[in-house]
C-alpha cells in the first residue's frame, strides 16, 4: 500500500461534500500538473490519502482511499488527463494544519514541506503515522 496527500480548496470541493459522496466516492478532476496526474498513474485501489484542504485552512481534515484506478478524467478535453476516485474514510480528530507539519523535525522531507504547490503527492509511511498521531489517531489507518 501506499501513501498520497490530495489537495483541495475547500470552497471547489471540501471535505464535507467528499463524504457526501458516501462508498461510490467521486473523480479526483481537474488536476492539470503532470507531476499530480503522474502521481495518479502510480496509485493502486486500496492506497490511502489525506485529504489537505488548502487556501486559508491549509490542514489536513480527513482520510481518502483510492477506489478506482487512473482512467480518462471527465472533466478534461485532451485524453492525456487522468484521475482517479476516491471516497472518504474518517476524518481526521484534530485537524493537522501546515504550520504543525512545518514545525515537526520529523516531517521536514515531506512533499508537502519542499513542494507545497503540488496537488497531488506522495507519503511515506513515516510521515503518515506521524501525521495520524499528531492528528489523533491512536492507531494510522
Amino acid at each position: 500500500m501506499a501513501y498520497w496527500l490530495f489537495k483541495s480548496e475547500p470552497d471547489s470541493w471540501s471535505w464535507e461534500m467528499q463524504k457526501k459522496k458516501g462508498d461510490n466516492g467521486q473523480e479526483w478532476d481537474g488536476v492539470r500538473n503532470f507531476q499530480a496526474r503522474n502521481n495518479m498513474r502510480q496509485m493502486e485501489v486500496g492506497d490511502l490519502g489525506f485529504f489537505y484542504h488548502s487556501g486559508k485552512e491549509t490542514a489536513v481534515v480527513g482520510i481518502v482511499e483510492v477506489i478506482a484506478p487512473a482512467h480518462p478524467d471527465s472533466t478534461a478535453d485532451d485524453p492525456a488527463w487522468e484521475c482517479v476516485d476516491v471516497r472518504a474514510v474518517r476524518d481526521m480528530p484534530n485537524p493537522v494544519t501546515l504550520a504543525a507539519v512545518k514545525a515537526n523535525p520529523q516531517l521536514k522531507d515531506m512533499v508537502l514541506v519542499n513542494n507545497s504547490r503540488l496537488s497531488v503527492q506522495p507519503v511515506s509511511e513515516a510521515e503518515w503515522k506521524e501525521i495520524c498521531r499528531m492528528g489523533g489517531l491512536d492507531e494510522a489507518p
